[in-house]
């Protein structure tokens, strides 16, 4: 039962353009987290900092770096999707959260029982993804008011 005073809601779906934009946001800011996360990953292997791939990480400083620039890169990856989204920017930050929540999960699954570390680690993955992917949208937010105040004059 519908108040009478409330506009009647319509369901509709989006023109075929503005779904396949929605994606591309969504997949733009995935791929950035996950070129971001693997390349400093590869850059510190290289580096010696991290031991070599496929061997176990427990040094406790090392496991707190992985997680502190993928904390990092996961808002940057939820501020690229609002940024490109062609509406509601916050939606398609919090998506890619979501995908962020589910592939963590499933990592977590895979790899706690195989010890390559911590076994908190993949869980703190799991429990920051979504944290990041408001945080991002909320940057792209408060960069879009920021805007508009400069642009209109009052700052």
């Amino acid at each position: 039962m519908t108040d009478p005073g409330e506009p009647e809601m319509t369901t509709t779906t989006a023109p075929p353009g503005r779904l396949w934009r929605s994606t591309g946001a969504v997949l733009l800011g995935f791929i950035a987290v996950v070129a971001l996360s693997l390349g400093t990953d590869q850059v510190l292997h290289l580096l010696h900092v991290y031991p070599p791939w496929g061997q176990p990480m427990y040094d406790t400083g090392l496991v707190l770096l992985a997680l502190s620039y993928r904390i990092v890169y996961a808002v940057v990856g939820s501020y690229i999707a609002a940024r490109f989204a062609p509406r509601n920017p916050m939606r398609h930050a919090l998506v890619l959260g979501v995908v962020g929540l589910v592939l963590s999960t499933a990592g977590a699954i895979a790899t706690i029982p195989m010890d390559l570390g911590p076994s908190w680690y993949p869980v703190a993955l799991v429990l920051t993804a979504m944290p990041c992917a408001w945080l991002g949208g909320a940057l792209y937010r408060q960069g879009e008011r920021f805007t508009r105040l400069v642009t209109s004059g009052r700052t």
